[in-house]
């Protein structure tokens, strides 16, 4: 540039307002998923820089369209391990509502073969039981009797009642008080319009919801880890060309129904069973009867806890008698459906930063939605649900 003249330097003002509003994206949470697709929660905040300085707004003032999602997909890692399943076998009965079934395994990605499935309890399994309807079957001959009649007519409940030391040791795993769990007369449980919202811990019992006062009436059937539950439906008056429907959903399985309801049996496979009633006209509704026996297999480990009490204290690790101390232990909460679920960390200890792997954290998962948290080293948390069942996992 020597030949050509300089021209003299100087000073110009710049404009000095704000810049306009723009949204602000922060890593606030780790991977949910160890392995494989999960997703990180994000923290979104609307700013404006003005004279050099980032200043927080309220969100309405950035563009809503143009706001990034608080929750983004992420992987940490391929997954070494995954569940895989069989064909669903033909519907169980040749008319009617049956259930279909299908075998799950663990699979090896790389090589395609099945493997022990120790490999694969981190991580979530699909159901294998489904509800299925295989048409209507040939119409048949009812009596002519009142309710009553008909009712009086069906063979009573197998009493299951254990001698009081048993119980006591029920209670124990229930994670209540042995007082807490008094035997519910015949009658209480009977009474309509009262039970929504309600949890049953009887080993058997009858659940009138006919007349319920909610359109949508909601009860819950709890055993201890070990046993599952069968329910049988006594009487029912839902209008299904109205869309009345009862709902069975359990940790292994899920099914509607509405009409031939009487000749259904559900075996929920676990010790936990929600029912849900939707109906549109008063005084329509279903009579159940529901007994437990041992499970015929086991879903859980020997460190899994299942707890219905009110409130309770829930320590890891578990040591069990053998001195094993098994990988996974996990809690299963589940409480009366009218409450909510709340964990609270008093104290959390995963050692130090530098020690932290992605194989150890606590895993909270809401029943209701599948949606989950996890808590990595030292960070207490508060926690609450959407549903009235919840499940935490202690990984490692």
């Amino acid at each position: 540039c020597h030949p050509v003249p300089k021209p003299e330097s100087r000073m110009e003002v710049c404009d000095l307002g704000p810049c306009p509003p723009r949204w602000k994206v922060t890593p606030a949470g780790p991977c949910s998923s160890s392995c494989g697709l999960g997703l990180a929660v994000q923290l979104v905040t609307c700013v404006q820089i003005h004279q050099g300085k980032e200043i927080l707004l309220e969100e309405h003032l950035c563009p809503v369209a143009e706001k990034p999602l608080t929750s983004v997909p992420c992987v940490i890692r391929t997954c070494s391990y995954e569940w895989s399943f069989s064909e669903w076998t033909e519907c169980s009965t040749s008319c009617g509502n049956g259930i279909q079934t299908r075998q799950d395994f663990c699979l090896n990605p790389l090589t395609r073969k099945q493997v022990n499935p120790i490999f694969c309890r981190h991580f979530p399994k699909a159901i294998v039981v489904r509800g299925c309807s295989a048409g209507p079957c040939p119409e048949q001959v009812v009596g002519t009797g009142s309710h009553g009649a008909e009712l009086q007519a069906v063979t009573p409940a197998t009493q299951l009642t254990t001698p009081a030391t048993a119980e006591e040791e029920r209670h124990k795993d229930l994670g209540l008080a042995p007082s807490a769990v008094p035997p519910v007369p015949q009658e209480q449980m009977k009474s309509r319009g009262g039970v929504c919202g309600k949890l049953f811990l009887n080993a058997t019992g009858v659940i009138d919801m006919l007349g319920a006062e909610s359109r949508d009436c909601t009860v819950a059937i709890g055993r201890p880890l070990g046993e599952e539950i069968t329910v049988s439906v006594l009487e029912s008056s839902l209008n299904c060309s109205a869309g009345e429907v009862v709902l069975f959903s359990g940790r292994m399985m899920w099914r509607t129904g509405c009409r031939k309801l009487p000749l259904s049996l559900i075996n929920s496979r676990t010790n936990t069973l929600i029912v849900k009633q939707r109906v549109l006209l008063p005084g329509n509704g279903v009579i159940l009867q529901y007994n437990s026996r041992a499970a015929t297999k086991k879903y859980y480990q020997d460190c899994d806890k299942q707890l219905f009490g009110p409130q309770g204290e829930i320590v890891n690790p578990v040591q069990l008698p053998d001195q094993r101390q098994e990988v996974v232990c996990r809690t299963f909460i589940t409480v009366a459906p009218r409450h909510r679920v709340a964990i609270r960390a008093l104290y959390i200890d995963l050692g130090n930063e530098s020690n932290q792997t992605h194989f150890n954290y606590i895993l909270v998962r809401d029943v209701s939605t599948m949606k989950t948290m996890v808590f990595h080293g030292k960070q207490q948390f508060f926690w609450q649900s959407t549903g009235s069942q919840a499940e935490i996992e202690f990984h490692e």
